[in-house]
């Protein structure tokens, strides 16, 4: 993303605060600074996360996954996907939720901040359930995320990670990432091997584009 920030040509800035998935100051200064010179902007938070539209574009994805489903004459049983700032997760829940699957979306946590990404995947089903007019009230019920892979922190593969993404490349030709993909990989590969799933399911894996973040561990993946 910081590549294609700078080739853009964009005011592109390095805070050192820490990761955190919440709202940070020097986002808020930055909008203020704009606002300060005469501008107009638009805030789009990491992840479009705590956005109020931030949340639709997966409530499409069910819409879809569910007219498919239909030509192919089945249902997925679980849906696995990595969670971080919430609203892929959030947006699915809602989505599944007018067909009673909101529980069998699976988030693999790759945060490493499990309650606050939880009261966030929360917040953002309830904004965009009413959004939506969904008629349904988001319960912790229909929230499940997994916080088994997350370590060692996020942006951090583990051995383990490293394990999955070379297992996905080189069997399936699928590009996962360390920081999100291959977490969620390595969690659906482990959940197999331990019979999470009963025998039999149909486990749809959500893949979210982050491939491009390998350019930044090129040293750590340059003998494969």
């Amino acid at each position: 993303n910081i590549l294609l920030t700078r080739l853009m040509g964009a005011d592109s800035r390095l805070v050192d605060e820490g990761f955190d998935i919440g709202i940070r100051q020097s986002w808020e200064q930055a909008i203020q600074e704009v606002k300060d010179s005469g501008g107009i902007p638009y805030g789009i938070p990491a992840g479009a996360s705590v956005h109020r539209f931030g949340g639709l574009g997966y409530v499409g994805f069910a819409e879809e996954v569910r007219e498919q489903e239909a030509e192919l004459g089945f249902q997925f049983d679980c849906i696995i996907v990595c969670v971080v700032t919430g609203s892929t997760q959030g947006g699915m829940i809602v989505g599944f939720k007018a067909d009673g699957r909101a529980d069998r979306v699976i988030g693999i946590d790759a945060s490493g901040t499990l309650e606050q990404t939880r009261a966030q995947v929360g917040e953002i089903a309830t904004n965009t359930a009413k959004l939506i007019e969904l008629g349904q009230q988001i319960t912790e019920q229909d929230i499940h995320i997994n916080p088994d892979y997350a370590y060692p922190a996020y942006g951090v593969p583990s051995k383990e990670t490293n394990e999955a993404i070379r297992l996905a490349a080189r069997t399936e030709a699928m590009i996962t990432d360390p920081v999100y993909e291959g977490k969620s990989m390595q969690g659906m590969i482990d959940l197999v091997g331990k019979g999470f799933f009963p025998k039999g399911s149909r486990v749809l894996y959500a893949h979210l584009g982050g491939a491009p973040a390998l350019n930044g561990y090129s040293y750590t993946y340059r003998n494969g």
